[in-house]
């Protein structure tokens, strides 16, 4: 287990959701159809002996700029790396997304995931045969039949109370799903923390909602049953208490490297986030 003290840095964000009031709801087939027509065209890279593609997947209240520091570093060793975005409909509705977004890459796969994201890839990726590593990122690592809702209070300290959250319908809203944000006089301290005034502020002005389901729908067969996995866990995290992301690591035999940062490490050291990735890359492929 590794202990790295984090170097502040700045690209954007990927923060982690929300205890929430929301009854799960059952996901429409008619969502599962639109994300199922994500598949296009195959990446032209060699299946054999190619470098494999790095695919991340950001978490709620964020957007595809949160991997800026790592892509930037993996671009320039040459690495393929792909970012696509997140929808935050809902786990089943994302998860599906990504899946059919997988499946229009050719050859070996490496899957990241920040906070909201660590459950998606962990459902996306599960019966993937190009997927030869999972890196988690101050992330969930559910396991079957678990919610986000109830693991982000299983253990004492996430700083997410309903107070500091904001509440809005959207159109097409499966029953008792609501689009949320994190309040900005909330957002700095509690998801951005560690990070600059002004790159905080300006995170939580650009933040996405996520849809409430996202929480209350359970996991299905987590994907790090079969497929080896890396988590990073900031020591400092506000969001999700770091003895939880701990817990969820160990339970899933990820290698855990433990960073001195807040939530958003691959914000404020996307040096070690690269470093992490590579060890999967080397160990795996």
């Amino acid at each position: 287990m590794n202990t790295i003290r984090a170097a502040r840095r700045r690209p954007r964000l990927a923060v982690v959701a929300a205890v929430l009031a929301a009854a799960a709801v059952a996901f429409p087939a008619s969502q599962a159809a639109a994300a199922g027509a994500v598949a296009g065209t195959p990446h032209p890279q060699a299946s054999h002996g190619a470098k494999p593609t790095i695919v991340f997947v950001h978490g709620a209240f964020a957007d595809s700029s949160s991997w800026n520091g790592e892509v930037s570093r993996l671009q320039h060793d040459g690495y393929t790396v792909d970012v696509p975005p997140n929808p935050l409909q809902g786990l089943y509705y994302d998860s599906a997304f990504i899946r059919d977004y997988l499946h229009t890459i050719s050859g070996p796969i490496i899957l990241v995931g920040h906070s909201y994201g660590g459950a998606v890839i962990t459902n996306a990726a599960t019966g993937d045969k190009q997927v030869k590593a999972l890196v988690y990122v101050d992330a969930f690592l559910p396991n079957k039949g678990q919610t986000l809702q109830e693991l982000i209070t299983a253990k004492p300290g996430t700083c997410v109370t309903t107070p500091d959250e904001t509440f809005a319908p959207y159109p097409g809203a499966p029953k008792g799903s609501v689009d949320i944000y994190i309040k900005q006089s909330a957002f700095r301290w509690c998801f951005a923390d560690g990070l600059p005034t002004a790159e905080a502020e300006q995170l939580a002005a650009t933040q996405r909602p996520v849809a409430s389901i996202a929480f209350t729908q359970p996991t299905g067969v987590p994907a790090w049953k079969s497929i080896p996995s890396w988590a990073v866990v900031g020591t400092i995290d506000n969001a999700i208490p770091p003895a939880e992301l701990i817990a969820m690591a160990k339970a899933a035999g990820a290698r855990i490297t433990k960073v001195h940062a807040g939530h958003l490490s691959m914000v404020a050291d996307p040096g070690v986030i690269t470093s992490v990735i590579l060890q999967a890359i080397k160990a795996t492929t």
